[in-house]
């Protein structure tokens, strides 16, 4: 696995990312790194890895992994190069392990949680209350999405869907709303018709890959209708400083031009 990115790699990664609103990084981590989360996480599931008849359920959810392979697989060379390349360097907080995991298994049944959305990243009102998240036009809270497979995931395997460029048109959608910006729901309500023209991309891979997100990139989960359980965490990447839509000096972020570009700006 290459150490890090080269100089023609970051250039691609950065074009991709502004245009697309997201980026595939193949061998972000290593596969035996991936290997050993996986060891720690499927006793959490209560299911036996031998026997699908105890794989009953759509999707479980499993909670924040801060064990040594978690940190490991967060913080490769090639992974803080990429998050440089898109945030800037010195903008971004290190991840101290990895968020939710969502492990969807081979089902019939509705996981019920397959709706598009864009990800919220400030509490509202009630911190309590998810649906009443918000996310405005700065990015306030969340200067990344990012997936990690754990798991080697086929276009049958519940990949993430993610319309490519949306991030574009979310930006526009939440400008009028100031600092305050909207609610998760008040978001989606907006985004997901005003999107519906764009392109699908799935975010398939092989155990290790990472998909660096655009925080307004509107995505969807999905069915799984493969053989093998997939495993996956989508932490955001937290900002180490308020992203800014208008600098003097302009040295804007790829995050932040992607946003600006959206804007007409």
């Amino acid at each position: 696995m290459p150490e890090s990115l080269d100089d023609a790699q970051v250039t691609a990664l950065i074009d991709d990312f502004i245009d697309n609103g997201f980026v595939h990084v193949p061998e972000a981590f290593p596969r035996q790194v991936a290997d050993a989360c996986r060891a720690i996480m499927w006793p959490d599931t209560g299911c036996d890895p031998d026997d699908p008849s105890t794989w009953t359920k759509p999707v479980v959810r499993l909670w924040h992994y801060a064990q040594e392979p978690f940190r490991a697989a967060a913080n490769t060379p090639k992974l803080h190069a990429a998050f440089d390349a898109l945030v800037g360097p010195g903008r971004w907080v290190p991840l101290p392990g990895l968020g939710t995991v969502p492990v969807r298994f081979p089902s019939e049944d509705d996981p019920g949680d397959t709706g598009w959305h864009v990800e919220a990243s400030f509490p509202g009102d009630d911190p309590d209350d998810f649906m009443g998240a918000r996310l405005n036009v700065s990015s306030k809270g969340r200067a990344l999405l990012v997936l990690f497979l754990f798991s080697d995931v086929g276009e049958l395997d519940a990949p993430t869907m993610i319309r490519v460029g949306s991030h574009l048109d979310v930006a526009r959608i939440l400008e009028p709303a100031g600092e305050e910006g909207l609610s998760f729901m008040e978001a989606a309500h907006r985004a997901v018709p005003a999107t519906e023209h764009r392109p699908v991309a799935l975010a398939t891979g092989r155990a290790g890959d990472v998909y660096l997100c655009h925080p307004f990139v509107v995505h969807a989960a999905q069915p799984h209708r493969g053989t093998e359980p997939r495993f996956m965490a989508q932490p955001p990447l937290y900002p180490k400083e308020p992203l800014r839509l208008e600098r003097p000096d302009g040295a804007y972020s790829p995050v932040e031009t992607a946003i600006r570009r959206g804007l007409g700006r």
